[in-house]
């Protein structure tokens, strides 16, 4: 059974939700067969289960049988009915705790599930259970001594990335072929980057989580993560099906996105004006960003130089700004079980001056402004930058039993990711090659608000790139799951 053209038995590639779609219908696997052979894997392994937070498996072994069933009867619900999927626990799932990796319970006392995820089972996606995440999200390690922390499929002795950091481990290891993670400073990309897959920050709210409430209401927004970048389409247009409830997710049209083609990349699928990819000089610094450049200009891309202003006092006022959010969502009561990083983290968020907020604003309208300008400029261009300026994050003798704090090395992973959490604006990141200890090498577009067929279009072409037969840029996890093994085994 092949997956993308490439079967995964004999290349570097996963399976896909295309796999499961063509062997269900096939009749060669049944949902519940899925279903019961990866709940045992999960709980056989320390590594696996520590990156889901909760399963509870009389509710997923339903949906299995209710999907099997429905393929039994030749009546699928669509190309995601089937497919094992996960989400993080910063989303509210019907029956399920809702911690957001922390000791405090965020379990809203009106139960329900989020729109989006509401979404994914209405269109048959098995929710396999709640996924690991950084305390409350704050850093990008994905470090948790209080809940555990998944180590990195492709080097253990590298950290996932965070805050998503259990779906990046749930994907990249071969276990669920689609994600959804939450993103409100890098915190899709990042553990993308470092895991070889594909994630996607939509644009400030077209994705809806209601009736869930953000602790970072004008940063953070969630999005899919997948092994590719078919997967990684039909989760997000099935995700941002607009939310009738919710006036901001109306003001997105539906994606028009065209699932699953198996057209050239090469070519677009749908004509653009021009190819225009923005680079900001001081950010492009890495050679395998570079050889993916001479790859999109090869094909007709045109590479044009941009400015962006007050870098360093932007990413400040973002810190400043998710900071002040998060600690006013998070009670003072609740501080002292938290981990010694966070307390300080969300001391100093609660102390921030109202004038220093409002500061932040008016950097963040002006850095909005002088995008607009730049895509009025030129229309459909896209910023491009390495994901992280770092090739992972090692972990140091102690982090997994006291916790990790280096802010240096914190503000560092996120220079290149912030600016589309403060200005709203959608970015994807790719992966383009490998770098130390074994770990993939991430490179990330930002486009214009509401662009995200114009990301998808560039991230099929990367993917192309990346992935060509007998020249991968980037293996597979040596932690990697062959799942079509242990089904059947």
């Amino acid at each position: 059974m092949e997956t993308n053209g490439q079967d995964p038995r004999t290349s570097n590639r996963h399976y896909s939700a295309a796999y499961y779609l063509s062997a269900y219908r096939a009749r060669e696997l049944t949902p519940t067969q899925v279903i019961t052979g990866l709940l045992d894997q999960i709980s056989a392994k320390r590594n696996h289960s520590v990156a889901f937070l909760q399963i509870i498996p009389e509710k997923v072994l339903a949906a299995a049988e209710a999907s099997t069933a429905r393929y039994k009867a030749a009546n699928p619900l669509g190309p995601l009915d089937g497919v094992p999927v996960a989400v993080k626990d910063e989303l509210d799932l019907d029956g399920y705790d809702k911690s957001l990796g922390s000791p405090i319970d965020f379990t809203s006392k009106a139960g329900g599930t989020s729109w989006c995820v509401k979404n994914w089972e209405d269109a048959g996606a098995i929710i396999v259970g709640k996924l690991n995440m950084h305390e409350l999200g704050l850093d990008t390690t994905n470090n948790n001594p209080t809940k555990g922390t998944p180590p990195n499929p492709h080097n253990p002795a590298y950290y996932t990335g965070g805050s998503s950091g259990g779906s990046a481990y749930a994907v990249s290891s071969g276990l669920i072929p689609i994600a959804l993670g939450a993103d409100g400073g890098g915190s899709i990309r990042i553990p993308s980057a470092y895991c070889g897959l594909y994630g996607l920050k939509p644009s400030h709210g077209r994705i809806s989580v209601s009736p869930t409430t953000s602790l970072a209401a004008s940063c953070g927004v969630v999005g899919p993560m997948a092994s590719n970048m078919d997967d990684l389409e039909l989760a997000y247009s099935i995700l941002a099906t607009p939310d009738p409830s919710n006036p901001v997710s109306l003001l997105f049209n539906s994606p028009s996105i065209s699932t699953l083609s198996s057209s050239s990349t090469s070519i677009p699928r749908k004509e653009r004006r021009r190819k225009i990819l923005g680079v900001y000089k001081p950010w492009l610094s890495h050679p395998a960003c570079d050889a993916a450049l001479d790859h999109y200009t090869s094909l007709g891309y045109e590479v044009i130089p941009i400015s962006l202003p007050y870098l360093h006092e932007a990413q400040l006022a973002h810190a400043l700004t998710i900071l002040t959010e998060i600690s006013t969502g998070v009670p003072s009561s609740s501080l002292a079980s938290l981990t010694p990083s966070n307390k300080i983290l969300l001391s100093v968020g609660a102390q921030t001056p109202a004038r220093d907020f409002l500061l932040a604003q008016k950097m963040r309208n002006m850095l909005m402004q002088h995008l607009s300008w730049l895509w009025t400029e030129h229309p459909g261009m896209l910023i491009v930058s390495p994901t992280t300026p770092n090739e992972g994050w090692r972990v140091e003798k102690g982090d997994l039993e006291k916790g990790v704090s280096d802010a240096n090395m914190s503000v560092r992973s996120m220079r290149y990711v912030w600016l589309a959490n403060f200005t709203g604006c959608p970015a994807l990141s790719i992966p383009v090659g490998m770098g130390e200890g074994g770990i993939p090498f991430g490179m990330m577009a930002m486009g214009e608000w509401g662009d995200e067929e114009g990301l998808m279009e560039w991230g099929r072409v990367g993917e192309e790139w990346v992935w060509r037969e007998g020249e991968e840029k980037v293996v597979r996890a040596k932690g990697w799951e062959d799942a079509g093994g242990w089904i059947k085994g």
